[in-house]
């Protein structure tokens, strides 16, 4: 029985993991799918001071008083960033990561550096200064996204390689190039992660959640990434259409 951790995108809480934390229960699997602060159901707690390392810590936070110790960190878009940060801070409290169709930040990046076509968005801040609004095509449930958890850099100073697994999951459909392309032809260059192509919108935890089930799934059996071959499920196209 694992310890699955699911961290959100932008504007988003812990309801978009519905049908995977469903699936991943259904086979006897811990699920902790969370709301950051801020955000949906933690709307109220929406300040100018929360950013990068209150998300951080939230998730830490919940590591350590339910008392996991082989997490599978699985963040969405942003959540990246919070995997990446979490990961670093306590690494003895978890076991793998999972990036879906997210960042992936090396020490002193920011959203704002690694996503540098979305800033025109991030800086749309309304009335409050530090609320960055939902998009018209995201879930109604969606709320206003904290400016600085995207500007902050986040701080990383051990070696992200030493976990067992390292998995990133890239959607092929969107509109024009995805931002996350040339994370994705990095790291299937790379010897330490294992690289999959979903033809799936940005938002697979609603499109494709039986592929993503067949990833994590798969990535519990499978043993330390060896520095060799990548394996891959799905197809690996890199361009399609916007979510």
């Amino acid at each position: 029985m694992a310890d699955f951790v699911l961290i959100p995108g932008m504007c988003h809480g812990g309801w978009c993991f519905d049908a995977l934390a469903e699936q991943l229960r259904q086979h006897g699997h811990r699920v902790h799918a969370l709301t950051l602060t801020g955000l949906s159901e933690r709307a109220d707690r929406l300040t100018s001071t929360v950013n990068l390392d209150t998300h951080i810590q939230d998730v830490v936070d919940v590591l350590v008083t339910e008392q996991i110790e082989d997490a599978v960190l699985v963040g969405h878009s942003y959540g990246g960033m919070v995997v990446s940060g979490v990961a670093d801070r306590v690494p003895e409290r978890v076991d793998s990561l999972v990036y879906l169709d997210a960042v992936v930040p090396d020490d002193g990046d920011s959203c704002w550096s690694l996503v540098p076509d979305e800033r025109e968005w991030y800086l749309d801040v309304g009335e409050t200064g530090y609320a960055v609004p939902s998009l018209p095509f995201f879930d109604p449930r969606a709320t206003a996204h904290p400016l600085a958890s995207l500007l902050q850099r986040i701080r990383l100073t051990g070696d992200a390689g030493r976990f067992r697994r390292r998995e990133y999951v890239y959607a092929t459909l969107w509109d024009g190039r995805s931002p996350f392309a040339s994370t994705y032809q990095r790291l299937r260059e790379d010897p330490t992660w294992t690289v999959h192509a979903l033809e799936s919108r940005h938002n697979l935890m609603r499109d494709v959640p039986d592929d993503l089930v067949k990833i994590l799934l798969q990535s519990l059996e499978e043993p330390a990434r060896p520095a060799g071959r990548q394996e891959r499920i799905g197809s690996d196209e890199a361009e399609g259409s916007r979510p």
